[in-house]
C-alpha cells in the first residue's frame, strides 16, 4: 500500500487524496497504481455514492518529471496514466475534482476525467507539457476541446497557458470557482445533494451523456438514451420517485 495516496470515507462520499506535499502532490507511477486499486475498491463498494479527488494545498502539479526524463518510447508507454484515468471516467457514480493550488499536466487531466470541477479562484491550471517537449498524454488533447472548444484548447495547449480558477469557470473548464475557504464545503454540499439522487438514474444519466458525447449521430444517441430511460421503469427507485411526486413528499431512493 502506497502511503502517499489514501482513501477517506464520509458517509456515502469518498475522497481520494494525494499526500506528497514536498513534490506539490506530483503523481508518480506508484501513486497512480495505488489510485487504480482504490478505484476498483470504490467500484465494488455500492455504499459509496460520490467520489471526490482533493489534495491539500495543491491538487497535483503534474506527473513526476524526474522519473520520466530518462525514458525512451517503450518506457514512456509504461508510464501512461490513461488506463487508470479511463477507469475513473467510467465509474457509474458522480466524480468531483476539488482543485486547489496547482493542477498541471497529468493533474489537470485527472480533473478532466471527473464529472465536475469545483476550483478555488486562486487555483493555477494548465496543460503545460509543450514546455517539456511532449504533449498531454492522458486525455488532455481529447477532453479539453470538448469542454472549451477547439480554438481555446489549442491556445491553452500550444502556448502552455496557465489560467486561474476564475478564467477556468469563464471558459467552461470549471463548473464553479469559489473562494479558497469555501472550496471543500462547497464540494461537500454538491456531494450531499448528489447522494439524495437515485444511484440508478445517476448512472443512467452519466452513461447517456458519455455515449452522446462519443457518438455524434443524434438519432443513435437518442435511441441509446431512450433505452436507458425505459429500463429504469423496471426498478423501485422509479416507482418511489413518481409516487413521492404525486404524494408531494421527498423520495427515499434505495438504488433498487
Amino acid at each position: 500500500m502506497n502511503q502517499q495516496i489514501i482513501l477517506e470515507r464520509d458517509g456515502q462520499a469518498a475522497t481520494i487524496k494525494v499526500l506528497r506535499p514536498e513534490a506539490l502532490n506530483a503523481l508518480s507511477r506508484s501513486i497512480v497504481d495505488e489510485m487504480d486499486r482504490l478505484v476498483e475498491e470504490i467500484r465494488a463498494d455500492k455504499s459509496i455514492r460520490v467520489l471526490l479527488f482533493y489534495s491539500e494545498e495543491n491538487f497535483a502539479a503534474g506527473a513526476d518529471i524526474k522519473a520520466m526524463a530518462p525514458c525512451g518510447e517503450e518506457e514512456a508507454r509504461a508510464f501512461l496514466f490513461t488506463p487508470t484515468y479511463n477507469k475513473i471516467q467510467a465509474l457509474p457514480i458522480p466524480t468531483i475534482a476539488v482543485v486547489d493550488g496547482y493542477a498541471f499536466g497529468g493533474g489537470l487531466e485527472l480533473a478532466l476525467r471527473c464529472d465536475f470541477r469545483i476550483v478555488a479562484k486562486t487555483a493555477k491550471m494548465g496543460l503545460t507539457e509543450l514546455n517539456l517537449g511532449i504533449i498531454p498524454g492522458a486525455g488532455g488533447t481529447v477532453l479539453l476541446p470538448r469542454l472549451v472548444g477547439e480554438a481555446k484548447a489549442k491556445e491553452l495547449i500550444y502556448l502552455s497557458r496557465v489560467i486561474d480558477g476564475v478564467e477556468a469557470e469563464r471558459i467552461g473548464l470549471a463548473n464553479l470557482a469559489v473562494e479558497r475557504e469555501e472550496l471543500l464545503p462547497t464540494a461537500r454540499k454538491w456531494a450531499d445533494k448528489l447522494c439524495t439522487r437515485s444511484s440508478l438514474s445517476l448512472a443512467a444519466a452519466k452513461a447517456a451523456i458519455e455515449y452522446g458525447v462519443g457518438h455524434p449521430e443524434v438519432q443513435d444517441a437518442c435511441a441509446h438514451e431512450g433505452a436507458l430511460w425505459a429500463e429504469l421503469f423496471n426498478h423501485h427507485d422509479q416507482k418511489e420517485g413518481m409516487a413521492a411526486f404525486i404524494e408531494k413528499r421527498r423520495p427515499v431512493f434505495t438504488g433498487e
